[in-house]
């Protein structure tokens, strides 16, 4: 009976387990819709604006100063693209927003220290986002940040340019006279050889009048 009971309990645990519903497969995508999608990635291009601006310039105190800020976009200048520089001060870990620039409107900021001095000089359809600041000082030492968008292109890295103000009159002029001496330097090089080359052309024409030789075998080595 004991057995009988035990085989009893067996088949109510079978019942039991055949009684739940059976768990519902992973719904599997067909072929058609995998393509579609990878086809959908493909079809959206997404590029980047990249923006070109010089490492380091040097300005005089008291002076203007041109902020140079190229980019390259692959999509066709809109009114939706902007340009907006920022500044950090030399030393500092924050950046300040000083101007911006949308649809065809500069906006350049009225808090110190950049107040009336900021000048839009720059020009988006000639993918030309320059600035120009009025009357540099040496509190304005530091780094300018020149970020352009143009949408759907994204900015991957913004251009940087290090900014150092100098003393007046302490930047080296145009050197005139040591473009003058590289000139002079160069022809007093060459003028031994342009002598050479004169003295051999001589002794060339020289050597063809002295000569008297035979017409017939003259005429056989083409002279």
């Amino acid at each position: 009976m004991g057995a009988r009971g035990g085989g009893g309990g067996k088949m109510a645990a079978a019942g039991g387990t055949a009684g739940r519903p059976a768990a519902a497969a992973p719904a599997r995508l067909p072929c058609s819709a995998w393509l579609l999608a990878a086809a959908a990635l493909i079809a959206v291009k997404v590029s980047a604006v990249e923006v070109n601006t010089p490492e380091e310039i040097f300005v005089e105190n008291g002076t203007d100063a041109k902020l140079p800020c190229t980019f390259t976009s692959v999509e066709v200048i809109s009114s939706a693209a902007s340009v907006s520089w920022s500044f950090q001060p030399e030393g500092a870990a924050t950046r300040i927003s000083f101007f911006y620039y949308f649809n065809g409107k500069p906006y350049p900021g009225k808090d110190i220290p950049f107040k009336d001095r900021i000048t839009w000089a720059g020009d988006l359809n000639k993918k030309d986002a320059s600035i120009s600041i009025s009357n540099m000082q040496f509190r304005d030492n530091g780094t300018y940040i020149c970020d352009v968008k143009n949408p759907p292109d994204i900015v991957v890295k913004p251009g940087e340019i290090r900014v150092r103000v100098v003393e007046k009159d302490s930047l080296p002029a145009f050197p005139i006279a040591m473009v003058a001496g590289i000139v002079i330097g160069t022809v007093t090089g060459l003028s031994p050889l342009i002598s050479i080359v004169v003295c051999l052309v001589i002794r060339k024409n020289n050597s063809k009048k002295r000569y008297s030789g035979d017409p017939d075998i003259d005429a056989r080595l083409g002279m």
